[in-house]
């Protein structure tokens, strides 16, 4: 990783613009359940010490989510700012959740990856990360 980034905790008042900024290039939302603000509110409302930021001169370059429920973790909302890329901070993002995930007795991470972004696929095989067998299915409640 680039021996200037640091990995912090999500502070809103602080990341919140340029994390939006960030998830809007990176992800290009459609749907207004994914809506980055939306989004945020709704993990700063959890206060479960998930969500992480990489910082380059105090400015948000990378972001992570995570999610635990007693049983399995998630990983979320990996973005690293184009510029940055290739560097090992989406690495050391992933790295920083898992180890976090750890700390709660977490066994198990699970992530989903769209068909259109295949290249991710390569750079989470490459941290440990395997295709597993399963149907992935979904139900909106909101938006």
């Amino acid at each position: 990783m680039n021996e200037l980034a640091h990995i912090s905790p999500y502070a809103d008042a602080a990341h919140r613009g340029a994390v939006i900024a960030l998830w809007e290039s990176a992800f290009g939302y459609a749907g207004a359940h994914n809506a980055p603000g939306f989004a945020i509110d709704q993990k700063v409302a959890a206060a479960d010490g998930l969500f992480f930021v990489a910082l380059l001169g105090g400015q948000p370059v990378g972001t992570i989510m995570a999610g635990y429920d007693g049983h399995r973790g998630w990983l979320y909302s990996l973005a690293v700012a184009a510029a940055h890329r290739r560097g090992g901070i989406g690495t050391a993002l992933v790295r920083h959740a898992e180890a976090e995930l750890a700390t709660r007795g977490c066994a198990k991470i699970n992530l989903q990856v769209l068909p259109a972004n295949a290249s991710v696929t390569g750079f989470y095989r490459a941290l440990g990360y395997a295709v597993e067998e399963r149907v992935s299915m979904g139900k909106r409640l909101l938006g």
